[in-house]
């Protein structure tokens, strides 16, 4: 699953992207991959790993809806299940 989200620009700050992968792995657990930073740029990551896949989701969730609260819109999702 991957989910990709904007923010515009504003005064005092550039436009910034913000990108949720969700990669499960063999053993049934997943990794949430978390890439963030200027739009143009090439931004920072984050990898964390979890024992399930349904707590790498529930996590996605969180983040996605905290993201939302700070402007962010979603502007791209692949994969949903």
């Amino acid at each position: 699953m991957r989910i990709y989200l904007q923010r515009p620009e504003s005064e005092d700050d550039p436009a910034r992207f913000y990108q949720l992968i969700l990669q499960p792995d063999l053993l049934g657990g997943a990794t949430l991959i978390r890439q963030w930073g200027r739009l143009g740029e090439r931004g920072a990551h984050k990898k964390i790993p979890f024992q399930s896949l349904e707590e790498a989701q529930q996590e996605l969730e969180t983040l996605r809806k905290r993201l939302q609260e700070q402007g962010y819109t979603t502007t791209f999702i692949q994969g949903l299940n």
